[in-house]
């Protein structure tokens, strides 16, 4: 038999672990599978996505820059991928493409299942509204946080993405030359590209809340900086973004297979390892 063909579809991409998690998922679930990297710009990522359905692709993950034109190449959208406008899993259906998102699920499964936090009732700070962004702010809503209050060096960006969710009573913006000013909040959450281009977000100790918990959706080298600021900051809780990069795979996975696989043997391997890639946790 021969295995079903998948891939990860972003720029940059060369460190990603997907195809180590995948290949260890198809080894404990028995499930053949051929996973690789596409490395494309969005120049090229149409003229891509359609040589690789030819080629017999079934699946595919997309990271930066391409989640919103994933979105764009849908002919189907599952209530995830549409609520957030983004796509980040894509299945091929006969001649089209299915788009899902798994970040947001991935994220709430790593913080409440692995973690045992508690998300419900927490006023909560996302830096960035870009597609990372995108992704986790409908399930964090549905997780129950009392509110969140969305931060951009672009504010039109962010005001698009609050606009999206339809609920000024929940989901907030603020421009970020205020982020000394907006007092503090239970869960500060970066989604942003800062820790991968050397750069520092330069945030206030004010903003984490007493007991606050603070997460990165990068890991390894990119998440250092903002894992040493919220420690400083004296938030309780703090967690990069490896938990989650593993149970997004795993709910894609679920998607192509049939099967959601189990992740601890997994994650535990990669954090033993460091979680040495410097990407964000949606690669």
């Amino acid at each position: 038999m021969k295995a079903k063909s998948f891939a990860l579809f972003g720029q940059p991409i060369a460190q990603s672990l997907s195809p180590r998690i995948h290949a260890e998922f198809a080894r404990a679930t028995g499930i053949m599978l051929d996973y690789r990297l596409i490395p494309t710009t969005a120049a090229e990522f149409g003229q891509r996505l359609e040589r690789f359905a030819a080629d017999g692709g079934t699946g595919a993950n997309i990271t930066q820059p391409l989640k919103e034109l994933a979105y764009a190449s849908c002919s189907t959208l599952a209530p995830a991928a549409h609520r957030a406008g983004v796509v980040n899993t894509l299945t091929r259906n006969a001649d089209a493409w299915v788009g899902d998102n798994t970040d947001g699920a991935g994220l709430v499964h790593d913080l409440a299942e692995r973690h045992g936090l508690d998300l419900r009732g927490r006023r909560t700070l996302i830096l960035g509204a870009g597609g990372a962004a995108a992704g986790i702010l409908p399930a964090l809503l549905d997780a129950g946080i009392d509110s969140a209050t969305l931060v951009n060096r672009t504010a039109a960006k962010a005001e698009r993405l609050s606009e999206r969710h339809g609920d000024p009573a929940r989901v907030h913006v603020r421009y970020w030359q205020d982020v000394s000013n907006i007092g503090s909040f239970d869960c500060v959450i970066d989604a942003t590209s800062a820790g991968h281009v050397g750069g520092a977000l330069d945030l206030p100790f004010s903003i984490a809340g007493t007991r606050a918990l603070a997460v990165t959706l990068s890991y390894g080298a990119a998440a250092a900086r903002f894992l040493g600021w919220a420690r400083a900051a004296g938030c309780t809780d703090v967690h990069d973004g490896l938990g989650m990069l593993v149970e997004q795979a795993a709910e894609s996975f679920r998607l192509w297979h049939g099967v959601r696989p189990a992740t601890e043997t997994v994650y535990a391997a990669l954090r033993a390892d460091g979680g040495d890639a410097a990407l964000l946790a949606t690669d």
